[in-house]
This record gives structure tokens, C-alpha cells and sequence, in this order.
């Protein structure tokens, strides 16, 4: 049923300079603004079932800030991608509980969004926001396809007595039958999720971070061709060499390189339209992990709205 606009919640947004890249993207800080930018940020710092390091409230709040010293020309493309976009920024809401009401809350923001023509990027928080994030989305996608990057599986039926833990942040979008899911760096699976895997291997696809070496990204990508896509990027799918700032930091998992091919290979081949960015627990001293989300979130933008850069802007780079 499509809400009405008496219904949909009210968005309030940053001034741009206080907003994720901290540059003006288009027009001035009222409507005109909220038109021409197509992706909309949504900082939701939801923390309710960390079960090992916290923090993850801290996370959008951190990656905004060092979005600002993230350089906003990219070599791949041989331009400035936030300049053909635009993006506006979301004040921070109040998040309300318990869980499943701030889960509802995040899908009603995410809906009006999506009503008013723009992307969302969701900067969580813990990754059980996906759950509720993606509710629009399936609404308007029946063919959906979640690309997850994560070092765990998430298939559980919830953990420690909470049906939408981070845990079970994965299982709880699968409860809508229609969902495929392609699953990236998954390192961590409990005895428990088995059976739900098993009996569901027609619609999940994973790819374990110990077979990385011989990923073919064809297959990877092979089941997102021609549908749109929602991905979910829960910052321990890095190896923990690359993101200790993380609820759960694991070793064996991907590099940059690795995960940015597998989002251009992606965007090649599919039209991705809703993005969240999860699990960031900023450390003192670990700035370079807040860097790290920043511009994995600018990269993620840029592959979603204008699709993967020409190859022959690499004559650019190699040009004496």
C-alpha cells in the first residue's frame, strides 16, 4: 500500500557542510537542494544487541566526520562522482525502542526516500538495521537480490532471547521468501544456522573468505544479472588487519581490492538501489578504520549511480 505524504515522516538534514563528503552538492540547504541530490544519507547509530565490543552508536557520526577529509575526485573514474549525484545527509533521528520499533522507524524513513525518487545509504550502527532498511525494498522489488559482505552468516533465529539481533540480521530479510541472497567473505557459521542453509540453497549463495583465492567473480555475481540489488556491507567482512574498529574484528577476511572488484563487478551487471554501511565501532586512535567506512561508502555511491568507471579511463592514469 503506498503511504500518503500525511502519513510519511518528517526529514530533517544536515547543512551540507555538517553532511557526509561536507561539500555543497546542489542548490541551497532547502527543497531545491533535496531535489537535485539523488542519495540521501540516513546516520542511524541503532546499538541494542552488540554481544562482544560496542560502539557501533558512534559509527555514522564518525564516518561523516572523516568523509570530509575523503578526496573527492577518484582515479577510476577521472572525475568528481559526487558532482554528477549529489548527496544531502539526514539529521541524526532519534531512534526509538524497542528494537523492533526502531526497525520500523528506519523502514518508514527508508520508504519516503525511496518515495521522493532518491537512494538511501544507511550508515548504521549494528547490522541488524539491514532488517529493517530493506522492508521498502521488497515492497517495491519482488525479484530482489541482498549482496552481503560480512565474515558471518547472520542466519540465525535470533540470539540470546532477541528475534532481531545483528546476529540474525540476514535470516530476519529472508523471512520474506522471495529474497535471494549472495553472501561474501562469511568466515563464521554457527551449527544452528545449518539447517536453515541447507534447506534454502536455492535462494543463498555463499562464498567462504577461506576459498577467496579461487573466487571466480562470475559466479559471484551471476545470480544479481538484470535485478535490482540491495547491499549490505558489515565492515568485519574486512580482515581484522584492515578493520579492528569492529564489534567483532576477524581474521581471514577480504582487502580492499577484493571487495571493491566484486561491487564493480556488480554494478556491471545489475542496477543496485538501496546501500547500507554497518558495524563501524570507532576506536581512539584508529582514524584510519573511520577513513576506511568513508570511502567505502563514496565508492559504493559512485558504482551505484553511475555504474562502474569506462575502461578506458585507465589511459588517463598511464599517460606520461
Amino acid at each position: 500500500m503506498k503511504r500518503s505524504a500525511r502519513n510519511r515522516p518528517a526529514l530533517r538534514y544536515l547543512p551540507q557542510a555538517e553532511g557526509f563528503l561536507g561539500v555543497d552538492t546542489g542548490g541551497t540547504d532547502g527543497d531545491a537542494s533535496r531535489e537535485t541530490a539523488r542519495v540521501v544519507v540516513v546516520p542511524f547509530g541503532l546499538e541494542a544487541t552488540v554481544s562482544y565490543e560496542g560502539g557501533a552508536a558512534r559509527g555514522p557520526e564518525a564516518m561523516i566526520a572523516a568523509s570530509h577529509e575523503v578526496e573527492l575526485f577518484d582515479e577510476e573514474y577521472w572525475l568528481e562522482p559526487v558532482a554528477a549525484f549529489g548527496v544531502r545527509t539526514l539529521h541524526p533521528p532519534k531512534i526509538a525502542w524497542p528494537i523492533a520499533r526502531a526497525l520500523d522507524q528506519l523502514a518508514e524513513i527508508t520508504d519516503a526516500i525511496l518515495a521522493d525518487g532518491h537512494f538511501p545509504f544507511i550508515f548504521g550502527g549494528e547490522h541488524s538495521v539491514t532488517a529493517g532498511a530493506i522492508r521498502p525494498f521488497l515492497r517495491r522489488f519482488p525479484d530482489l537480490v541482498l549482496l552481503h559482505f560480512d565474515a558471518h552468516a547472520d542466519l540465525r533465529d535470533g540470539y540470546d532471547g532477541e528475534h532481531y539481533s545483528h546476529a540474525a540480521a540476514i535470516r530476519r530479510c529472508l523471512d520474506d521468501d522471495r529474497l535471494n541472497l549472495v553472501s561474501v567473505g562469511i568466515r563464521n557459521i554457527s551449527a544452528e544456522e545449518i539447517p536453515f542453509l541447507e534447506a534454502n540453497r536455492h535462494r543463498i549463495h555463499i562464498h567462504w573468505a577461506v576459498d577467496k583465492a579461487d573466487w571466480d567473480l562470475e559466479d559471484i555475481v551471476a545470480p544479481l544479472s538484470g535485478r535490482p540489488v540491495y547491499v549490505t556491507f558489515d565492515l568485519d567482512a574486512f580482515d581484522s588487519s584492515l578493520m579492528p574498529a569492529t564489534g567483532t574484528p576477524e581474521p581471514g577476511g577480504l582487502f580492499w581490492d577484493e571487495a571493491l572488484a566484486v561491487l564493480r563487478k556488480a554494478a556491471s551487471l545489475a542496477r543496485i538501489v538501496g546501500a547500507d554501511i554497518t558495524e563501524l565501532a570507532p576506536r581512539p586512535g584508529l582514524h584510519a578504520c573511520n577513513f576506511l567506512a568513508a570511502k567505502l561508502a563514496y565508492k559504493m555511491m559512485s558504482y551505484a549511480l553511475l555504474g562502474p568507471p569506462p575502461s578506458d579511463n585507465r589511459r588517463h592514469r598511464l599517460s606520461r
